[in-house]
C-alpha cells in the first residue's frame, strides 16, 4: 500500500497547512497595505488603478481564507497559488513605488531630488 505510515501523510498535511496560513497572512498584509495607499500614487507609479488592485487583492485574499480553513491545499490547487502570486507581486512591484521608496532617483534632499 501506497500511504500505509499514516503519520508521515498527516506531517504533510501540517506542512501544507502551515504553508497555507502563511500564505493567507502575506494575502491579508497587502490587502491592508492597498487599502491604506492613496490612490493617486498608483497612477503617479504608473501601476494599475487602486480599486483593480483591491478586486485582485480581495479575491486573493478569500481564496486564501478558503484554502487555509479546509486544510487542503488540493481544493483550489492553482488558484491558490495564482492568488499568493498576486499578493507577492503586490508587495514586491507595487508597494515599493507606490510608497514613493522606489525607483526614482536615490539622490534626496530637502526639497526634492539634486
Amino acid at each position: 500500500m501506497l500511504f500505509s505510515n499514516p503519520g508521515a501523510f498527516s506531517a504533510l498535511n501540517w506542512l501544507f497547512e502551515a504553508l497555507a496560513v502563511a500564505a493567507f497572512v502575506v494575502e491579508i498584509w497587502a490587502f491592508i497595505d492597498a487599502t491604506r495607499r492613496p490612490a493617486p500614487a498608483f497612477v503617479a507609479a504608473s501601476k494599475q488603478t487602486k480599486p483593480l488592485w483591491l478586486i485582485i487583492l480581495g479575491v486573493a485574499t478569500v481564496i486564501g481564507l478558503y484554502t487555509a480553513a479546509s486544510g487542503s491545499f488540493a481544493v483550489i490547487g492553482i488558484l491558490s497559488v495564482a492568488s499568493f502570486v498576486a499578493a507577492a507581486v503586490y508587495l514586491t512591484d507595487v508597494k515599493p513605488k507606490v510608497s514613493g521608496t522606489g525607483g526614482g532617483s536615490t539622490r534626496q534632499g530637502p526639497y526634492g531630488p539634486w
